[in-house]
C-alpha cells in the first residue's frame, strides 16, 4: 500500500503531441522516492538482515497477517477493509474485441459472455475493488484483480483509470499458476482462485517478478499449496526467501529454460531484467502461444474488457506506461525483444491492464520503435553498480536514476550481486558514466568494484555513493581509487549519516542530475547554438517575462527557482502555465496533482532574492537558508520579499523538447504590497 494514497508525487510521459491531457500528463522518467513509512520499514528490515526491496514485501506480509476475516470482510463495513457495495455501481465498459487467430477469436468471442465479475467491494472505505474470471486461450484462466479507483501506484505516478493485477492458470497434465496479485484482493483473490481451481493441486507458482503488486500473496497461496514449486529468477527467489520466511521448494531458472507442463503446454523462460524489476522473466507457452509478460506491454487502465480494447482509447495509456517503467530501461526492452525474436506470440497476456492479441503486433513494434528512438535520442548513458539486498541500495538507486534520466541520459544498472566480471567490464566500457553504490566489504561485490576501477578511463565521470548498509566499503578511499586512475570526478563521494528520509533521496536525485548535466553540458550547448541563426535568435529574445520564485515542498524537503517562462493561460478555473527544464531539481515536485507557490518579484529590490535563487546549490543544499518565508497552507515557502503569491495545484503537463509546460490551477493568493512583477528581457533567445 505504501505508493497509494500518500500524496506522492509523479513524473510521467507523453506520446500525444501538442495536448494538455488532464490527467495523462507526462515524464519520460519515473519518480521513485517512497514515503517515509516505506523507508522507514526498509530500515527496520535492513537491520534485520534483509534485503530492502524485500522490506517493502515483509511490510505488505505484516499488513497481511492483520488481514480481516472472511466474514468481517464481506459483511462490515471496515476503515482498512474492503466491503460489500451494490454491484449496479459497476461501470461497465462497452466490449469490442477482435482476434486474428480463429482459436483465439473463439475464446475472446466467448470471453465477455462467460467472465465471472465477483461482487464489487471497497477498500479504505471508498476505493471500489473487485475480481475477475475469464478464459484466455486453451487450458488458461486469467483471475484478473479490478482496482477501479487506484489513482497513485507505487512507483509514484498517478492514474486515470484505475488499474488490475492480472493473474494466471495454466492447466496441463500439471498446473502452474503465473503470478498472484495485491494484497489489498488477499480475501478476494483467494476465495476467486479457490473457486477456479482446488489450490492444493498447483504444481507450479511461476514469479514474473517480486514486485508487491504481483507477489503479495505468494506466501498465502504457499499456504494452500506447501508442495508446490516456486519458479523464478535467482534474485527473484532470493528477494521471496526473504519475502516468506519459510522453507519452499525452488526452481531457479535461467534465459530459454523450460518447463514442460503435459498436454503440450512447454513453457519457455525469457530474462528480461529491468523491465522493470532486476528479477524479471517473461513466460512463453508453446501450446498457446500466449507470453506472460508481467509489467511489460501493460498499462495501467482498468476496464472489464479482458482483451483487445480499441486502440485510439487505450493508446495513451500504453504509451505514458512505456514512458514511466520502460523508456528509463530502453536497451534492457531491446535485449528482451531481442530474446523474444524466434518465438511466435500470439497473445500477450499483461500483468496490467487488458490482455493483447490483435492488438499484440502493433504494441510490440511501439516498443521497438520506442525504445529504438530513446537510444538513438541518447547516445550519453550512464551504467549505476549497485548490490541487491544490501542496506538502501536499491532505493538509492532508483533516486540517482531519475536524477540521471531527467538530463536525457541513458541509465543502465548493474547488480554486482548476481553480475559476473565480464558483464561488469562491458558495462564500464559502454557507457560514459559511473556510478558505484558501495558494496559490503569484505565480498564478491567489492570484488566486482575492484574490476570497475581496474576497468575504468580517463574519459569517464565516476560518482561513488554510500548505501548505508552498516558495513560499506569506505567511498573516500574508493573515490580515491578511481582518481589515481585518471577518471573525472565531478562531485564528492555522496555519504549518508543516518536512515535516509525524503532529503537524502532528494538529495541522490539532485546528485544524478548534476552527473547528467556534466555528461551532456557541452552537447547541449552545442546544440542550442546551432538550433537557431544569430538574427533568429536576437527575434527570440525580444519575448519579454515577468521573474518568479516558485517553491514546492515535499516532507522536509524544499525546492525553489526563478522562473520567467510563466503565462496565465485560464479565467475559468483561473490557470496558467509555466515551463520547467527537465533538468531542473524542482522539476521533481510539480506532477500532476502537486502543488506549489508561485512568488511574484517586485520590480524593485529584486535582485538580491533573484542572485540567491539563480546560485547552483549543491545536492540537497537548504535552498531557503537566510531567506525569510513563511509557510503556505500545504508547506511551501512563501518569500516575505514578494510583492504576491498564488497557491496552485498542477493539472497537467505538455511535454517539449527540453521543458515541461505545466498546467496549474490556483487555488489561493495574496497581494503583498502594491509593486509591479519585475519583468524579464533577453539578448537573445537561446539563453534564460
Amino acid at each position: 500500500q505504501h505508493g497509494e494514497r500518500s500524496g506522492q508525487h509523479s513524473t510521467f510521459g507523453s506520446r500525444v503531441s501538442c495536448v494538455l491531457q488532464p490527467a495523462v500528463a507526462a515524464s519520460s522518467r519515473v519518480r521513485v522516492l517512497y514515503r517515509t513509512l516505506f523507508y522507514s520499514t526498509s530500515a527496520m528490515m535492513a537491520t534485520s538482515g534483509i534485503s530492502l526491496r524485500s522490506a517493502s514485501k515483509a511490510a505488505v506480509v505484516l499488513n497481511a497477517r492483520r488481514a480481516v476475516s472472511r466474514k468481517s470482510l464481506r459483511c462490515v463495513a471496515s476503515a482498512s477493509g474492503p466491503r460489500k457495495v451494490p454491484t449496479t455501481a459497476v461501470p461497465v465498459r462497452s466490449s469490442k474485441v477482435t482476434r486474428t487467430q480463429a482459436s483465439a477469436a473463439e475464446v475472446a468471442a466467448t470471453a465477455q459472455d462467460v467472465q465471472k465479475l465477483s461482487e464489487l467491494m471497497t477498500w479504505n472505505e471508498t476505493k471500489r475493488i473487485q475480481t475477475q474470471v475469464s478464459p484466455v486461450a486453451e487450458d488458461t484462466t486469467t483471475i484478473r484483480c479490478l482496482d477501479w479507483d487506484r489513482d497513485r501506484f507505487d512507483i509514484e505516478f498517478g492514474l486515470q483509470e484505475g488499474t488490475t493485477y492480472n493473474s494466471y492458470i495454466i492447466r496441463g497434465e500439471k498446473v502452474a499458476l503465473v503470478d498472484a496479485s495485491h494484497e489489498k484482493f488477499r480475501q478476494l483473490y483467494m476465495d476467486t482462485l479457490s473457486g477456479e481451481i482446488d489450490p492444493s493441486t498447483i504444481d507450479y507458482i511461476i514469479v514474473s517478478h517480486t514486485e508487491p503488486d504481483h507477489s503479495g500473496l505468494v506466501g498465502a497461496v504457499l499456504d494452500l499449496c506447501p508442495d508446490a514449486t516456486v519458479v523464478g529468477s535467482k534474485v527473484c527467489l532470493q528477494f521471496l526467501s526473504n519475502l516468506i520466511h519459510k522453507p519452499f521448494k525452488q526452481m531457479l531458472v535461467k534465459n530459454d529454460d523450460k518447463l514442460d507442463l503435459g498436454n503440450g503446454h512447454e513453457l519457455t523462460f525469457i530474462m528480461a531484467p529491468n523491465l522493470h524489476w532486476p528479477d524479471t522473466i517473461f513466460t512463453f507457452d508453446a501450446k498457446t502461444q500466449c507470453m506472460f509478460t508481467c509489467d511489460a506491454y501493460g498499462m495501467h487502465y482498468c476496464s472489464d474488457e479482458v482483451f483487445d480494447p480499441e486502440a485510439d482509447k487505450v493508446l495513451g495509456h500504453y504509451a505514458f506506461y512505456y514512458d514511466c517503467l520502460m523508456k528509463p530501461n530502453a536497451r534492457s526492452v531491446v535485449t528482451a525483444m531481442r530474446k523474444c525474436k524466434d518465438l511466435d506470440v500470439q497473445t500477450i497476456c499483461t500483468g496490467h491492464g487488458p490482455l493483447l492479441h490483435s492488438l499484440a503486433p502493433e504494441f510490440m513494434e511501439k516498443y521497438q520503435s520506442w525504445s529504438n528512438d530513446a537510444m538513438a535520442k541518447s547516445p550519453t548513458s550512464c551504467v549505476v553498480f549497485y548490490t541487491s539486498g544490501y542496506g538502501f541500495a536499491e532505493q538509492l538507486t532508483q533516486a540517482l536514476e531519475a536524477g540521471i534520466a531527467k538530463t536525457g541520459v541513458e541509465v543502465d544498472q548493474v547488480d554486482l550481486a548476481t553480475a559476473d566480471t565480464q558483464d561488469v567490464i562491458e558495462a564500464v566500457a559502454a557507457n560514459d558514466g559511473i556510478v558505484v553504490l558501495a558494496p559490503p566489504f569484505p565480498s564478491k561485490m567489492a570484488d566486482h568494484v575492484d574490476t570497475v576501477v581496474a576497468a575504468v578511463g580517463a574519459k569517464k565521470k565516476v560518482l561513488v555513493c554510500e548505501s548505508y548498509g552498516g558495513k560499506d566499503e569506505p567511498v573516500d578511499s574508493l573515490n580515491a581509487a578511481f582518481m589515481n586512475q585518471k577518471a573525472q570526478i565531478p562531485m564528492m563521494p555522496l555519504k549518508v549519516k543516518e536512515e535516509p528520509t525524503e532529503a537524502t533521496y532528494h538529495q541522490y536525485e539532485e546528485s544524478g542530475t548534476d552527473l547528467g548535466q556534466a555528461l551532456v553540458t557541452k552537447k547541449k550547448v552545442a546544440d542550442v547554438k546551432g538550433a537557431m541563426t544569430a538574427d533568429t535568435a536576437k527575434a527570440l529574445g525580444k519575448i519579454s517575462g515577468g521573474l518568479y520564485v516558485v517553491t514546492a515542498a515535499q516532507g522536509n524537503a524544499k525546492s525553489g527557482m526563478i522562473a520567467s517562462w510563466v503565462s496565465q493561460a485560464s479565467f475559468e478555473p483561473l490557470g496558467f502555465t509555466v515551463a520547467v527544464a527537465k533538468d531542473r531539481a524542482i522539476e521533481s515536485y510539480m506532477h500532476v496533482g502537486d502543488q506549489f507557490v508561485l512568488n511574484c518579484l517586485p520590480e524593485d529590490g529584486y535582485q538580491p532574492i533573484m542572485k540567491h535563487f539563480l546560485t547552483r546549490f549543491a545536492p540537497g543544499a537548504d535552498r531557503f537558508e537566510g531567506v525569510k518565508w513563511s509557510p503556505s497552507s500545504f508547506g511551501a515557502p512563501v518569500l516575505d520579499e514578494s510583492a504576491a503569491h498564488m497557491e496552485c495545484k498542477v493539472v497537467s503537463r505538455m511535454e517539449a523538447a527540453d521543458h515541461w509546460i505545466v498546467y496549474s490551477e490556483v487555488v489561493n493568493g495574496q497581494v503583498h504590497c502594491e509593486k509591479r512583477t519585475a519583468t524579464h528581457t533577453r539578448m537573445v533567445g537561446t539563453y534564460y
